[in-house]
């Protein structure tokens, strides 16, 4: 039975206890040879929130269709993306074909401030703030 926090009781810490995103964005790859998923997120403050919204707001979310992707040829990757910031929340499921431009750009710079899951350090990422990972 989960209990309901007393009025001046803080309740139970989320996954970055003390902070609150101004933006996350999740990408998600499926497919390719071995057909294993990853996943990256990143949860980004105040301090670093207008990079990523130019970047989420280049991404054409209206044209993409409602349907899941369907990569062209075998062993092809699937890319769910999905950002939030403030009230707006977007989704997108793209086939490997259809990430460029803007969408690779986004892609690119989630995967580049996201710590590797195994904790080694990452290559050094591209230019732009840095973004603390959420943790996962």
């Amino acid at each position: 039975m989960t209990r309901a926090p007393e009025p001046n009781e803080d309740p139970a810490p989320g996954p970055n206890p003390g902070r609150t995103a101004e933006v996350a964005v999740t990408v998600v790859r499926t497919g390719g040879f071995a057909g294993i998923g990853r996943r990256w997120r990143i949860e980004a403050d105040a301090g670093d929130a207008r990079f990523w919204v130019q970047l989420i707001e280049r991404c054409p979310w209206d044209r993409c269709e409602a349907g899941p992707a369907d990569p062209l040829g075998a062993d092809r990757f699937t890319w769910e993306i999905s950002a939030a910031h403030g009230a707006d929340e977007h989704r997108a499921e793209l086939a490997e074909q259809q990430v460029r431009g803007p969408w690779r750009e986004l892609i690119d710079a989630v995967r580049d401030a996201t710590a590797p899951p195994d904790g080694t350090t990452p290559a050094p990422a591209r230019p732009g703030p840095s973004a603390a990972p959420a943790e996962q």
